[in-house]
C-alpha cells in the first residue's frame, strides 16, 4: 500500500539529552515526498533529533508538526536481541497500532509480514530466533518491520552500519523505493560519499543547524570545516537544560 506523502515541519527546536543540550534552535521542514540525511559529528544531536520526530523524545522548546504514523528505525546496536522472539513476531510488531496488545494479528497481518521477510531477503526465516541472526539479517528484520508499518513519514538511524556491501545496496534500493513512492524519508548517516550520492537533501548539524537544503550546497567544505570546528568547541560542563514547563 502506498502512503500518503507529508510533511514534518520543526520550529525553533531545541531537544536536550541527558539534560545538556542536544539540538538547538533548529527551524524548517522535510518537504513531502522527500529524501534527507541528517549529518555531522559525533555529538551533534542526530538521534537525538531522530527520536524527537518521532515523538520518542520530548522537545525543550518548540514545536514539532508531523503526520500521525511515523516508522522509526533506531540503531540495532541499541536493541536487545536476547528477548526469545522470532523473525516473524518482531516484524509483526510493527501491526501494533492495527492490533493494539490484546488483539491476536489477523491472518492477513500475518500474511503482510511473512511478505515482508520475503521482500527484505529472508524467506524461511519466520521462526528463526532473532538472537540467532547476522547483524545484516536482523537489520534485515528492521526493515521488513517497517515495510508493515506502511508509515507515510520514514526515520532511519544510522541503518546500514556493519552492514556487508550486498546487503548495504539492497536495502538502499528499499530507501530509493519508498522514496520514489512519495514517502517522505529521513536518515541519520556518516558515509558523506554516500549522501552525496544518493541523498538530494542534506541537514548537516552540530548541535546548531549548519545547513539545510540541497546536499551540494550544505556539504560544502566551508561547512564541513564549521561543523568540525563547533564540535572541537564543546564543553562537557555545559548548562544543564532548564525545563522550561517547571
Amino acid at each position: 500500500m502506498k502512503a500518503a506523502a507529508a510533511p514534518v515541519l520543526v520550529e525553533n527546536l531545541t531537544v536536550c539529552h541527558e539534560r545538556r543540550p542536544a539540538v538547538h534552535h533548529l527551524s524548517g521542514q522535510f518537504t513531502p515526498g522527500s529524501l534527507t540525511a541528517i549529518v555531522g559529528p559525533n555529538g551533534a544531536g542526530k538521534t537525538t533529533l531522530l527520536r524527537a520526530l518521532a515523538g520518542l523524545h520530548k522537545p525543550q522548546q518548540g514545536r514539532i508538526r508531523a503526520a500521525e504514523r511515523v516508522a522509526l528505525l533506531p540503531q540495532a546496536s541499541a536493541l536487545d536481541r536476547g528477548f526469545p522472539i522470532g523473525c516473524l513476531d518482531a516484524v509483526m510488531l510493527g501491526l501494533w497500532r492495527q492490533t493494539g496488545p490484546f488483539r491476536a494479528v489477523a491472518p492477513a497481518g500475518r500474511a503482510q509480514a511473512e511478505a515482508a521477510l520475503q521482500a527484505v531477503g529472508l524467506r524461511g526465516f519466520q521462526r528463526r530466533p532473532v538472537g540467532s541472526l547476522s547483524a545484516g539479517q536482523f537489520q534485515r528484520v528492521l526493515f521488513a518491520r517497517l515495510l508493515v508499518q506502511d508509515a507515510p513519514v520514514i526515520l532511519l538511524d544510522e541503518p546500514f552500519n556493519a552492514l556487508d556491501a550486498r546487503t548495504a545496496a539492497e536495502m538502499l534500493a528499499l530507501v530509493k523505493t519508498w522514496h520514489g513512492e512519495g514517502r517522505t524519508v529521513v536518515a541519520v548517516l556518516h558515509d558523506l560519499d554516500l549522501v552525496e550520492r544518493d541523498f538530494p537533501q542534506t541537514l548537516l548539524l552540530a548541535r546548531d543547524p549548519i545547513g539545510w537544503g540541497p546536499t551540494a550546497e550544505v556539504l560544502t567544505a566551508a561547512n564541513r570545516l564549521r561543523a568540525r570546528q563547533m564540535a572541537e568547541g564543546w564543553a562537557d560542563e555545559a548548562a544543564d537544560c532548564v525545563d522550561r514547563a517547571a
